[in-house]
């Protein structure tokens, strides 16, 4: 754990990381160039590379999917199916309608639409995440996505778990494919023999499936490149410890570059605080990730002021916030940068993972400054409409000459001219 009393040092250490790119491109762009050339067989070759595992088939079967589901424990199932509903509730209210603007002579319209098919990446093996398919199919279907399309990667013996299957199922998953890394990506994006393309990939992967996404990104739309997770805590000095040492052991669990800030204005906090998490790691069954993504990603910082912290979160813009001093609400309005806010003791960041309602899938590494949750709308798109009739063009037909001249656009002057040339002659007959 770092305690630092230096801004300049805690900018540093966070500048570093939001700078830290990927260094895995030229691999990944090797194993995106064989899928193009081999297809499913490149496939089941970095499959057998990188899971150990030997596919004869790729895809999972109906069959296949309803077996795992029946295998889920009731009460997981029943887990599954609030978080489900809970998810489905919130993310209802996001859905947009078209939209029209009718004046004398014409009719302006945003038509929205979904997208035909998404590719949902989804992490899998060691770590398989029912929650994470939740959290990206929900949307796509609420959206009206007609083909949503699954990628996972199977674990030592070939399976996918059936906590993930059984999510993929409540949500309406339609295509399940039992690959993962880069190299479903590249399927994704080009087609293999077994798997069609889709229009847009989205969901959470390691650095080998972040490169993948930021490079077949010209070819295929994306949600965002996402780096490893982050939580920032404004505490002040009643902030219960014990909560701030879950939190952050809760964030540190995931990954050894998982990162877990504290900012308070207490230096009676500290103290207490590391002694806490020393306590809560001890005997963790993930101890020794905790410890290195607390070693070096774990900080706690002592501002001078309630308004340094603010600031500082804001030039952070962190994926998940947590406000645990006293009115949390109060300093809603000052915090602009942030993927998802919780307010107070009792919303402790792991709500937001499972069963909230809003989606878990966030902007990382400060790009919550220009990016959002992922929602509904990233399933959709936007078509603009126009219908003028004659006397609603010609109101307008001046001006348009006048830009188009300006311009150097000779020829779309004349579009105009030539439809008030020939109304004209109309009209001498």
């Amino acid at each position: 754990m770092n305690i630092i009393k230096d801004q300049k040092i805690l900018k540093k250490i966070i500048g570093s990381r939001q700078k830290d790119a990927y260094q895995v491109e030229e691999k990944v762009e090797e194993i995106l160039k064989d899928v193009i050339l081999r297809g499913d067989q490149a496939l089941k070759d970095y499959t057998q590379i990188y899971d150990g595992v030997s596919l004869e088939t790729i895809k999972i079967s109906k069959d296949d999917i309803l077996a795992s589901c029946k295998a889920v424990p009731g009460p997981l199932m029943e887990a599954l199916e609030l978080a489900y509903q809970r998810i489905y509730a919130f993310h209802s209210l996001q859905k947009s309608s078209s939209k029209v603007l009718k004046g004398q002579g014409y009719t302006l319209e945003e038509r929205i639409s979904p997208l035909d098919s998404v590719g949902l990446y989804i992490p899998g093996g060691k770590a398989a995440y029912p929650s994470t398919v939740l959290m990206n199919a929900v949307p796509a279907k609420i959206a009206g996505v007609n083909r949503v399309v699954m990628v996972t990667p199977p674990n030592e013996k070939g399976k996918v778990k059936d906590s993930v299957l059984y999510a993929a199922y409540l949500s309406g998953v339609d295509e399940i494919y039992r690959i993962g890394g880069s190299q479903s990506i590249g399927a994704l994006t080009y087609g293999t023999e077994s798997i069609r393309p889709v229009d847009k990939i989205v969901g959470p992967g390691n650095a080998y499936v972040s490169a993948a996404k930021k490079l077949v990104s010209d070819k295929v739309a994306i949600d965002m490149i996402a780096g490893p997770s982050e939580i920032l805590i404004l505490a002040d000095q009643g902030a219960d410890v014990t909560f701030i040492a879950a939190d952050m052991i809760a964030q540190a669990e995931h990954d050894e570059k998982a990162m877990a800030l504290v900012m308070t204005t207490s230096q009676a906090l500290v103290e207490p605080l590391v002694l806490a998490v020393e306590a809560m790691v001890k005997d963790h069954p993930r101890e020794a990730i905790v410890r290195k993504s607390l070693g070096d990603w774990g900080m706690i910082y002592v501002a001078e002021s309630v308004d340094e912290m603010l600031a500082l979160s804001n030039w952070i813009g962190p994926e998940h916030l947590e406000i645990l001093m006293k009115n949390p609400r109060a300093y809603l309005k000052s915090l602009r940068n942030a993927g998802a806010v919780f307010l107070g003791p009792y919303t402790p960041e792991v709500l937001g993972d499972y069963m909230a309602g809003p989606n878990h899938t966030l902007p990382t590494h400060g790009s919550a400054k220009f990016s959002s949750p992922l929602n509904v709308d990233d399933f959709m798109k936007k078509t603009s409409v126009l219908e003028f009739n004659r006397q609603a063009m010609d109101q307008l037909a001046d001006q348009v000459c006048l830009i188009a001249e300006d311009e150097g656009l000779i020829g779309h002057k004349r579009a105009i001219e030539i439809r008030r040339q020939s109304y004209d002659k109309i009209k001498s007959l």
